[in-house]
């Protein structure tokens, strides 16, 4: 096996005129993996570089975070508001391959150097634009930030306690979420564009990506039990105390909560039926807790570890800035470095092969390389090649997977490729079937195929059954892989190596296959043996410690697992790229918790840089002042919510003006010092009280009405049951109507982003009833007649529902 040591993106050039946080760790991650990334600011630069989240005096230096997300950079000062800063810019554009920018719908355009400016100098080039809600639609120009996003999408509005209010999503982890998106689009425009000649614009909404991420399929939920809500309420058991600090617990399963009872002393409570779904144990609450606490606050939280650990109970330390640095398993993976500004941070969340990335560069400072690249900037020409708006081959067309993936994470990643037309074969057992299929399934006679969060992550599989503690069914498996691109799975690290398929194995039945590999730790060190899932994750990484009530970390609810896919998506484009230089395949790593950690890096960049300490603050937060969630007064009309709320986002002084003027400029509000952000921190208990006296008087809806037309980023709070309709959405065409063999005609989400030139494949089936490409897969591709595909049936390695009772 070749051991290389190239840098899979080298020669790829990108301009990226992104800022804040989505653009730039989408760019950060193409400069990472070796892509020439030039950063176009005005005079004034990134306001990022002016960021810090504790609030710091810079003095005039680069944020800590900016300089992360920025490194190995280059930097040039245009002003795009002029005809010499544009002129520069299109010149730029005739040898580059990639646009990402974020300067929100029409701001292109409106300077004349939008896309198809662009592309009348180069027509191969491809554009990723970033913004709240995409650059088409009735909701294009709102206001919005990542706070009132979370409230769009129903995120909002189901996490907390009911007697404490709604709590967000703490760590602008959408902004994370949506970067991480923006960097598949780059990956699927670039890749399509390399084929066809023909450049692409990849157009990504925030409120969709967070719809993707932020929700799990709460619409299809809203499908399946129309008039439903989703309670307001938290995990339980989740983060709990133990008798030297907090501990986190996730029960997924039926059995983990067993074994959790069991460990606990209360067998009893285990087996009872009304406590075993999540939402159940939440409506006894206290009884709950108070079972849990009485055993855990008795227990150290390594003590708890070890006990829980030996019942393969997903279990997990709190992680925030400082914690992550020391825990055993992220020191042994040597995750956390130095870079060269100051500070450490996480490495880039994944390993491929052999190869040898960059590592950490210095960030520029503003406008460092305007000289050398203004320089080298050709004659400004138009091309002679003519632009096509024809249908152009997907990104992944013709590429063979093999998934074994289940619950989210896995299958989120092949649901990606599946969508930019790749052939996915999922194979699951009719022993242990993917167990996302029971995940929030509404009671009926086939239990299995009623799983929102199964249908929403698995749309145009070809899904097969195969027991793999069979010899017949793993000779069946080494049989697909003979001719597979990619085999992808998600288990413990042991798994593969109890099936009898190592590295070295798969590299001998087929050596031009990649196996991405998603284990939730890693595949080495002290945790790897562990059983982990999106929550213990989020426990461990430190996302969790930024959300929730300042005397209770509560969990983000699933990000980790569709990011993670995003990484894992990547991940294997960069070991396609590897390939395609050297003809054979690779092993790809991509941990769910070094994405996790990557999405979390913030806290432990502050620690290092500054010495401060981040923490949840409830609804408040580094990026407005105020910001908050208000009840408004009871509708007087027929409304779709029992309970309405606000959430409003005061960003700048500007806005904090325009909203006293909205709300009748009362005394209290006029106060000069609440002119300025700091002073507004000073006092954010009087003003949210004197503001919730005021929204309780208001409508819900015609205030939001009121305030967005005033250009302040406001929004409902929805039940993410009924996201549907919405006509920002629906004018993007973010769903897609398919038939299910068992729930009948549902609307399906699709890609975060919309792709010109028919780039992106409209998802053409369902999610597959369990076994239902059996004999197609089996009998039609690999020869089986019907004869041994009964003999199969009759010894249960294949099978169409499951081997067990419900």
């Amino acid at each position: 096996m070749s051991q290389s040591q190239s840098v899979p993106l080298s020669g790829l050039l990108v301009v990226d005129l992104s800022t804040e946080i989505a653009g730039p760790y989408a760019t950060k991650m193409l400069a990472d993996a070796g892509a020439e990334v030039i950063k176009v600011e005005g005079p004034s630069g990134d306001p990022l570089r002016r960021w810090s989240a504790s609030k710091q005096d810079l003095s005039g230096r680069d944020g800590a975070l900016f300089q992360f997300l920025n490194g190995g950079k280059k930097s040039v000062d245009w002003d795009l508001e002029t005809g010499v800063g544009c002129d520069r810019f299109l010149r730029l554009c005739q040898n580059a391959d990639l646009v990402i920018d974020s300067g929100g719908a029409g701001w292109l355009d409106a300077r004349g150097i939008g896309f198809d400016r662009m592309r009348e100098r180069n027509p191969a080039i491809s554009l990723v634009s970033i913004s709240p809600y995409g650059g088409e639609g009735p909701w294009a120009e709102r206001p919005a930030t990542e706070f009132t996003l979370q409230a769009e999408v129903g995120n909002l509005a189901y996490r907390g306690l009911p007697e404490r209010g709604p709590v967000a999503a703490g760590g602008r982890i959408g902004e994370w979420a949506a970067g991480s998106a923006a960097s598949i689009a780059a990956l699927a425009t670039w890749r399509s564009a390399r084929v066809s000649g023909v450049g692409l614009h990849a157009d990504l909404s925030m409120l969709e990506t967070m719809c993707l991420t932020m929700t799990t399929y709460h619409d299809l939920f809203g499908q399946f039990l129309p008039g439903i809500e989703i309670p307001q309420g938290i995990e339980v058991p989740s983060i709990e105390p133990a008798k030297d600090g907090w501990i986190g617990i996730c029960t997924y399963t039926g059995q983990q909560w067993k074994d959790l009872c069991d460990l606990v002393g209360r067998p009893d409570v285990g087996e009872e039926e009304r406590y075993f779904d999540g939402a159940s144990r939440m409506q006894h609450l206290d009884f709950m807790l108070e079972i849990i606490h009485d055993w855990t606050r008795e227990h150290t939280m390594a003590e708890i570890t070890e006990l829980a650990g030996l019942r393969r109970i997903p279990i997990a330390p709190i992680g925030d800035g400082k914690a992550v640095l020391e825990f055993d398993q992220f020191k042994a993976r040597g995750i956390f470095h130095d870079h060269p500004d100051g500070f450490k941070a996480p490495r880039v969340p994944y390993l491929v092969g052999g190869m040898s990335l960059p590592g950490f560069r210095a960030a520029p400072t503003l406008g460092e390389d305007s000289a050398a690249v203004e320089a080298g900037l050709p004659d400004a020409s138009a091309s002679t090649a003519p632009i096509s708006e024809a249908a152009v081959t997907p990104a992944f067309d013709g590429l063979r997977v093999i998934d074994l993936t289940a619950f989210w994470a896995g299958p989120f990643a092949t649901g990606i490729l599946a969508s930019l037309g790749a052939d996915i074969v999922k194979v699951e057992s009719i022993q242990r079937p993917d167990g996302m299929r029971f995940a929030g399934a509404v009671p009926s006679d086939q239990l299995w195929e009623t799983s929102p969060i199964f249908h929403g992550c698995n749309l145009s599989k070809r899904g097969i059954t195969l027991n793999l503690d069979a010899p017949e069914g793993v000779a069946l498996l080494r049989r697909l892989l003979e001719d597979a691109d990619i085999v992808i799975e998600n288990f413990s690290a042991r798994v593969m190596e109890n099936f009898g398929l190592t590295w070295e194995v798969l590299h001998e039945i087929n050596p031009r296959l990649i196996s991405v590999r998603m284990p939730a730790w890693g595949l080495d060190g002290p945790w790897k043996d562990r059983t982990g899932f999106a929550p213990t994750v989020e426990q461990a990484s430190g996302l969790a410690w930024l959300t929730g009530y300042e005397d209770m970390p509560l969990i983000p609810r699933g990000v980790c697992d569709p990011v993670g896919g995003m990484h894992a998506v990547y991940a294997l484009a960069m070991g396609l790229e590897e390939r395609e230089r050297t003809g054979e395949g690779m092993l790809v790593e991509v941990p769910l918790v070094e994405s996790a950690l990557n999405l979390a890096a913030e806290q432990v960049i502050e620690w290092t840089a500054y010495g401060e300490f981040l923490t949840r603050r409830e609804n408040r937060g580094p990026v407005a002042s105020p910001q908050a969630v208000f009840q408004c007064r009871p509708a007087t009309r027929e409304t779709r919510y029992e309970k309405k709320f606000v959430a409003l986002s005061v960003v700048t002084d500007a806005h904090w003006a325009t909203l006293v003027a909205a709300i009748g400029r009362p005394e209290w509000a006029l106060a000069e010092a609440y002119e300025t952000e700091s002073g507004r921190r000073a006092a954010e208990d009087l003003i949210e009280d004197e503001l919730a006296k005021w929204f309780a008087t208001q409508d819900c809806d015609e205030v939001v009405d009121r305030l967005l037309a005033e250009g302040l980023p406001a929004a409902t709070l929805i039940n993410g049951y009924m996201i549907s309709p919405n006509p920002q959405i629906d004018a993007r065409g973010f769903r897609t109507e398919l038939e299910h063999a068992v729930k009948g005609r549902l609307s399906y989400a699709g890609l975060p982003f919309q792709m010109s030139n028919q780039a992106a494949v409209s998802y053409r089936w369902a999610a597959p009833t369990i076994g239902a490409f059996n004999d197609e897969v089996l009998g039609g591709e690999l020869g089986l007649s019907q004869e041994e595909l009964a003999e199969l049936r009759e010894k249960q390695v294949i099978g169409d529902r499951p081997a067990f009772d419900l």
